[in-house]
């Protein structure tokens, strides 16, 4: 797979003070929900310091769509009671071009793919 084609996301999510468990129960339902997209490469939620890390790859800018519509009531939900603390878009220019409009309202930060290794 060439890796210019591939779309990451990157979000750092800080409970609200009183909400880690409520906020880490919600977790299994993006799984599950993630579970059946075709597109996606992988999924996975990480945990430190205070932190929820969710680390996420999929087959261009279309399936990172496909999943964030989704998910969206489970986002919204886990939004209200978390701070976004960042947000990473990484991939090629022609992907990331593609998400820039519908994510518009979102506080991303892209990095675009310089250089790597097709396996």
């Amino acid at each position: 797979m060439n890796p210019a084609s591939v779309v990451t996301i990157h979000p750092y999510f800080r409970p609200h003070e009183g909400q880690w468990d409520n906020f880490l129960s919600g977790l299994e339902g993006f799984v599950e929900r993630t579970r059946s997209e075709a597109d996606c490469l992988y999924y996975d939620f990480t945990v430190g310091d205070g932190l929820v890390f969710c680390r996420e790859g999929y087959r261009g800018a279309a399936g990172a769509l496909v999943h964030l519509d989704n998910v969206g009531d489970l986002l919204q939900h886990a939004l209200s009671i978390s701070e976004l603390l960042r947000l990473e878009i990484h991939g090629g220019a022609e992907e990331l071009d593609q998400l820039r409009e519908p994510l518009a309202d979102l506080p991303v930060d892209w990095f675009v793919f310089a250089t790597g290794l097709e396996k």
